[in-house]
Formats: C-alpha cells, sequence, structure tokens
C-alpha cells in the first residue's frame, strides 16, 4: 500500500527542470510513476527531449505552454508563427481561430507533446490588466468564448490537448499573479455573466484541461485563493459547470500562494480542493520529493483522503490515455501541407489609422516595457528585423523602460550616430500597450511633438491613434512583425 501511495503522489506532479536535457533524477522519478512533465523555452523542448522523457515514462503528461504571440516556448528565439489571442479576436473570424489552433496543435504534434496551457480564455476586462492583455481574446465574453472553443477544436482536432485558462477568470485584475495575490472585486452574477461563459464554453466543447488561476476572487471564497479553494475548483467547476477532465494549477511558485504557503502545503491544499496535477515549473531532485513525500503525509495523517488522490492520478491517467488514442488524428494532422494561417491572422487583425508607403530604410525607436513574467525575456518584438528585411539599412535605437526618447528633429544624426542623412529619416516609434503606460503615451507624444511625421506602431493593447500614421498589430510575434512591415511598405 505504501509504495502504491507514493507513486499516486509522484503521478500527481508536473514539474519543471532546468537545461536542455533531461536530468538523470527526472529519469529516474519518470521511471517511479511521475506522471508529467512542464517544458519551457529553457530546456530546448525539440522532439528528442520529448523522446527522453517518454523513454523513462511513455504515459508521461508532457505539457508546454505554446499560446502563440507573446507566449511561446517553441519559437522563442524567432517569434512565434502564430499572432496570439487579441489579435485572433480582433480579426474575429472563428474559422481562421480555429486553423491557427490545428496548426499549433500540428506544431506540438511534431514533438509528441501531449498538453497544450492554452489557450487563456480570460475576458480581459481591466485594460490595466498588467499579465493578460493581448494574451486574452478580448474584452467581450461572448467573443472571447466563441474563440476559446475554437482554439480548442483546432488544437484537439490535431490530436494534442488543450487547456483553458486561468479558472474562473483572470481578466479584472490589476495585479500579476506571478508577483502578488490578485483580487477579483465582482459578484457572483458579474462573474456569471462575464468570466464564467468562455470557460462554460470550453467545457461544452470538450477541453480535456482546465488551468486554476491564483486569484482571490470574495464573491466565491473570501479566504482562499481559487487554486486552494473547493468553492470554486469543486462545487463551481466540478459541480456547477460539470468538468470532469484534468484540473491542474498554475504553477505553485508565483508568488500569488507561494508567499503565503509551502510549496508541499500548496499541493496538498489543492489536491483537496479539487486539483488533479500540481504545475511546478522549477523544482531540483530534493524539492520534487519534498512535494511527493508531503502529499503521503497528508494522506497518512487525514489531511487529504486516499480517494481524493485516487481520482487526481486517475484524471492524469486517463488524459494520458485520451492522448494516445489521437495517435490517428496526430498522424492525419502531421500529413497536412503547412499553411500561413497565422500569417494570415497576423494581417487581417491590423489596424491602421492613416496611410504610408516606406520606400527609404527608417530608423526604429523601440520604446520598451517589461513584459509580464509569462513572456519569455528572449521574445522578440520583431519589427526592425521584419523592416530591415523589405529595407536594407534600417536601423535601431532602443530605449529603457521609462528612458528618455533620443532627439528625433535636428540632431538625431549626431545622437545616434548615423550620418548627416539621419536627420531625414523616417521614424518609426514601436511601443508595447500605450493605454496600460502612461510614460509611454509621454514618449508619444514627445515624438509626435518633435517629428510630425512619426510612424507609430503599437504591439499591445494600442491608446488612442497618435502620430502621422499609427499601426496595431494587437500581439508580438514574427508574423505581427512581417504583417506590420509589409503594410507599411506597400
Amino acid at each position: 500500500m505504501t509504495a502504491d501511495l507514493y507513486r499516486l503522489a509522484m503521478a500527481v506532479l508536473q514539474p519543471g527542470y532546468e537545461g536542455t536535457t533531461v536530468p538523470d533524477w527526472m529519469r529516474r522519478a519518470l521511471g517511479q510513476g511521475l506522471g508529467g512533465v512542464v517544458l519551457f523555452a529553457r530546456n530546448d523542448p525539440r522532439p528528442q527531449v520529448v523522446a527522453e522523457i517518454r523513454a523513462a515514462n511513455p504515459a508521461a503528461v508532457v505539457a508546454v505552454d505554446e499560446e502563440g504571440g507573446a507566449v511561446t516556448r517553441f519559437e522563442v528565439a524567432t517569434g512565434s508563427s502564430f499572432p496570439g489571442n487579441r489579435a485572433l479576436g480582433v480579426a474575429d473570424d472563428v474559422a481562421l481561430t480555429e486553423r491557427v489552433g490545428r496548426e499549433i496543435g500540428r506544431l506540438l504534434a511534431r514533438s509528441d507533446v501531449t498538453l497544450d496551457y492554452a489557450p487563456a480564455a480570460d475576458v480581459n476586462a481591466n485594460p490595466a490588466n498588467p499579465v493578460i492583455g493581448i494574451r486574452s481574446f478580448g474584452p467581450d465574453p461572448d467573443l472571447v468564448a466563441r474563440h476559446t472553443v475554437a482554439y480548442v477544436n483546432g488544437v484537439q482536432g490535431a490530436g494534442v490537448a488543450a487547456c483553458a485558462k486561468h479558472f474562473p477568470g483572470h481578466g479584472d485584475t490589476t495585479t500579476d499573479s506571478h508577483l502578488a495575490l490578485p483580487t477579483v472585486h465582482a459578484t457572483r452574477d458579474e462573474l456569471a455573466e462575464r468570466d464564467l461563459p468562455p470557460f462554460r464554453a470550453a467545457v461544452a466543447a470538450g477541453v480535456r484541461s482546465i488551468m486554476c488561476g491564483h486569484l482571490l476572487i470574495p464573491a466565491l471564497d473570501p479566504d482562499l485563493p481559487a487554486t486552494l479553494s473547493r468553492a470554486v475548483l469543486t462545487d463551481l467547476l466540478r459541480g456547477e459547470l460539470g468538468f470532469d477532465g484534468l484540473l491542474v494549477t498554475d504553477a505553485i511558485e508565483m508568488k500569488a500562494v507561494a508567499a503565503r504557503f509551502t510549496p508541499g502545503e500548496i499541493a496538498v491544499r489543492s489536491l483537496a480542493a479539487g486539483v488533479d496535477a500540481i504545475c511546478a515549473g522549477h523544482v531540483t531532485e530534493d524539492s520534487l520529493y519534498e512535494l511527493r513525500d508531503a502529499i503521503v503525509e497528508a494522506v497518512k495523517t487525514g489531511q487529504l483522503a486516499e480517494e481524493r488522490l485516487a481520482e487526481a492520478a486517475g484524471r492524469v491517467a486517463a488524459l494520458s490515455g485520451w492522448y494516445a488514442a489521437q495517435a490517428p488524428a496526430r498522424q492525419a494532422a502531421l500529413a497536412e501541407p503547412a499553411t500561413d494561417a497565422g500569417l494570415e491572422a497576423a494581417r487581417a487583425a491590423l489596424t491602421p489609422t492613416g496611410t504610408v508607403t516606406l520606400t527609404s530604410p527608417p530608423l526604429v525607436v523601440e520604446v520598451n516595457t517589461r513584459f509580464n513574467q509569462a513572456v519569455d525575456p528572449a521574445t522578440p518584438t520583431g519589427i526592425t528585423a521584419a523592416l530591415t528585411a523589405l529595407l536594407p539599412g534600417t536601423t535601431r535605437v532602443q530605449m529603457e523602460p521609462g528612458g528618455p526618447l533620443p532627439r528625433l528633429g535636428a540632431g538625431l544624426a549626431a545622437k545616434v550616430g548615423l550620418g548627416s542623412s539621419a536627420d531625414r529619416r523616417p521614424v518609426v516609434l514601436v511601443v508595447h500597450d500605450a493605454a496600460r503606460h502612461p510614460w509611454v503615451r509621454d514618449r508619444i507624444a514627445q515624438a509626435v511633438q518633435e517629428r510630425p511625421d512619426v510612424i507609430v506602431v503599437d504591439t499591445g493593447i494600442p491608446d488612442a491613434p497618435a502620430g502621422a500614421v499609427h499601426l496595431a498589430t494587437h500581439g508580438i510575434s514574427r508574423v505581427s512583425a512581417q504583417a506590420a512591415a509589409e503594410w507599411l511598405t506597400s
């Protein structure tokens, strides 16, 4: 019985690791029944890595955050081939969203990945939201629900499990749960009308997994974050919404919960609340076994029912079984020719004000903002590279967040060392989330005053158009940058 209990405890863990090869201790843990692994860009998640995991445990659930747009693990070096949820919502073509989802599913199927921690089904009701923003399809519940279903159908149609997140909705927050515990100040009725429809739709569409968010929602539970709340996870999600698939936590090292509880406490409390899999993005050999032992001890002391643990492990196994049964769907999807669905969506999402045709290489001034911690810091906006491909000689100046704007009028040449012709160069000001950052809006206003002909490109949620030309891409990706560069030069 004891050996079985330890194996059950291992089955509900989905840890991440450091490095580009699977550590020996991770292989041993997989052989001991570790139920899954989550891969990040730091792991270089290529097919060989997944093959190493499956050699140790063929039934392991291999998970990855591949949302498209700003959150990519497979294409972080080049930028994503897909524009991200906000762009898909702006284009508002559910057939196109499903095609993008299918292409993302094909990308993961090529590496034998079981589970995509996507799509974000959050309704971005608060424009000041620091962590969701362009990761959401938009601020309208019906639109988000439609595109959540289309995305899920696309990914799962390619034989890879999708995961709607961050239940019950991270859209109306002003705090990043990576850094602190956000509170959603909404009534039950407001939650039902605004935040829950996309999750209801995902459940009805057969989504295989849901990720709960580290969110305090006093209307549902005044004391505990959703991750640890039976009222939220069992009563609402399981009971009212009828979800019976795999429920996984957001990463338990996020400070929203880690600042209040130990990893073992989070694991035990979340399992007791109704979670099936514990995502722990950064573990060592010691900390992995500490999580396992905390779960075992909780069962022995009666804090966690063994039946609940067995149910959770059973849902992990059920997802693995579903994935195995989808092998024909993956084979069929992989046999299809690649499409340009991502670029098509990026082009459809462009929102221009004014007209321009660049015929000479511009100076690109990147007004950098720090991305939230869900985005790998190496992710490029790509605008300069895309313009350089079309207009060789394009030059870039990068600003630090909050830093001063370089002189864009007389004296530009001396400032950036480009030669006397630089004063006459077109200027493209690349910003992100101007609607959310007053200092970014200030830099735009300064640029417009100094160079009334400035072209402003916003890769996030834009403010009111400014500059001679304003172009909103609604996403950070390689294809969003390509679409923007094409438009600016055509």
